[in-house]
């Protein structure tokens, strides 16, 4: 875990304490309720931070950050043909302006005029207008909005963006695709992810697995191979790596047991760790076997990970990726206060966090 003047190892006691009340807080704010004064002036100062902080404009706040752009399954919430109560919930939500998108993030730093996507989802067209920076916009305005583009891999939520970014949409120009050699082999070779690469719009860019590359000297990223279903390319988690802290960005996995790396280990050495949170429970889609779309459950991952986030030892570990069926999306619900009753969070649209 990168070191801050507030580092949690500096005391691992007073994160283990504060932890809860901490979550409670940021949870409340995300819902957009206020945190009454007597919780945030018991909170340590770095959580009265970041409670503080977290409504604040991109354009206000200086420095890199990762900005949350979605947080649902590749299909989006509510999905196609769904009409159960949960996804009309979530048709009410995105009447409100408070809808949830594709799983996706943003990297920015508006004072340098740095911009970059991490996966380009289905639903990049309103997404990105929460980057709310003047200089983002003009850049926009210019066709050239990104400096470079992160995908983990070549399932429909992760890549199919791209499309509205080439002739028939915005426009871009030699944008650097960041990628693995897999994934550039196939948006060079497969069209109409190919055109985008004749046209000039797009230059996929591989970048070897498992060592440190900096990115025009903004941040650093290491690409994490997990193993999923690779149909058509392989699958990568980022670990982003900024001035101040660390992050890693794994929406996808097909089981934290399959994988090389330790779990508990990983939560150790990032500050944030945004996971693969798809499903809750195994009889979520009635119909269909968990067989075809193979995921940890959050449940699952939870405990995992629980005496490793009890102890104080683990960065922020956040949920991400939520398919339409799962429960943890019911704000307010009991799955919701499982999971900050427990010490874990729950990405929304909107979350940043300092790099």
């Amino acid at each position: 875990m990168t070191p801050h003047p507030t580092d949690p190892r500096i005391s691992g006691v007073h994160r283990a304490f504060d932890r809860r009340a901490f979550l409670a807080a940021v949870t409340a704010v995300a819902a957009g309720a206020l945190v009454p004064e007597g919780l945030a002036a018991a909170l340590p100062q770095h959580a009265r931070a970041a409670v503080q902080g977290s409504r604040r404009r991109i354009a206000d706040r200086a420095g890199l950050e990762a900005l949350v752009l979605g947080t649902a399954q590749d299909a989006g919430f509510p999905q196609v043909g769904c009409y159960t109560p949960r996804c009309e919930r979530g048709r009410a939500e995105h009447r409100e302006g408070r809808g949830r998108y594709v799983s996706s993030l943003a990297l920015v730093d508006p004072e340098a005029e740095r911009f970059y996507l991490v996966d380009a989802t289905p639903d990049i067209t309103r997404q990105i207008d929460a980057i709310e920076a003047p200089a983002f916009r003009r850049r926009a305005g210019e066709r050239r909005p990104f400096d470079g583009i992160f995908l983990t891999h070549a399932h429909i939520g992760h890549y199919t963006g791209l499309a509205l970014l080439g002739n028939e949409g915005l426009g871009i120009r030699d944008t650097p695709v960041y990628c693995t050699a897999a994934m550039a082999d196939f948006l060079s070779s497969e069209q109409p992810w190919a055109f985008l690469v004749e046209q000039g719009r797009i230059v996929p860019t591989p970048l070897e697995t498992g060592r440190w590359h900096s990115i025009d000297g903004v941040f650093d990223v290491q690409l994490w191979p997990v193993p999923h279903r690779d149909e058509f390319a392989d699958t990568v988690g980022f670990l982003f790596r900024g001035p101040s802290a660390s992050l890693l960005f794994l929406p996808d996995i097909d089981s934290w047991a399959a994988w090389e790396r330790d779990l508990g280990e990983v939560v150790r050495s990032v500050d944030v760790a945004l996971l693969d949170g798809s499903f809750w429970s195994i009889d979520e889609l009635p119909g269909r076997s968990m067989d075809d779309l193979p995921h940890p459950l959050m449940r699952s991952t939870m405990d995992r990970l629980q005496a490793v986030v009890d102890s104080g030892e683990a960065g922020r570990v956040v949920f991400t990726h939520l398919n339409n069926s799962n429960p943890a999306l019911d704000e307010g619900g009991p799955e919701q206060a499982e999971v900050a009753r427990r010490g874990f969070e729950i990405a929304r649209e909107g979350m940043r966090f300092s790099l």
